[in-house]
Order: C-alpha cells, then structure tokens, then sequence
C-alpha cells in the first residue's frame, strides 16, 4: 500500500481509504516516509495497538490503531515509558 495523505503528523491515509492513527512513540519513525513508501498492514501482537504498518524498504515497524479509536488507558504511559 501506498500513502494517499500524511497531512496530520498522526494521522495516515493509505491508497485503500483506511486511516490509521499513529502511536506517539513512533511518529520519529514516520519522518522519512514519502508517497511512494511501500506499507505493508499487520496485526499486532501488543497491547497498545491493533496493527502495525511495517516499511516495505527498511523494515521500520510504527504501532497503529484505526483513525478515530482511542488509546487503551494507561497502555500508552507504560509504552512511552518502557514498561
């Protein structure tokens, strides 16, 4: 899949409609991304997220939920603290 619209740093549209949130801990991850970046959607298997969208070139893994959800609570402080 490719990028349709990264105009919010959080928020991704990819060329199939859906919209993905991006985890805050990784949006560092998402600065190198263009339009022709290849993505590739999976299941995540942690608690903070539902999916994952993994960079097709250099593997990189950023953490998403879909655009609208909600962050678990308290997931996302243990995350961003390393617990």
């Amino acid at each position: 899949m490719k990028i349709r619209a990264h105009a919010e740093s959080h928020v991704v549209e990819l060329d199939d409609g859906s919209q993905w949130q991006i985890f805050p801990g990784d949006l560092a991850t998402t600065l190198s991304w263009k339009p022709e970046t290849d993505l590739h959607l999976e299941p995540s298997r942690d608690r903070v997220s539902s999916h994952v969208l993994v960079n097709g070139t250099d593997q990189s893994r950023v953490r998403v939920i879909v655009a609208g959800e909600t962050w678990p609570d308290g997931e996302v402080k243990k995350a961003l603290k390393g617990g």
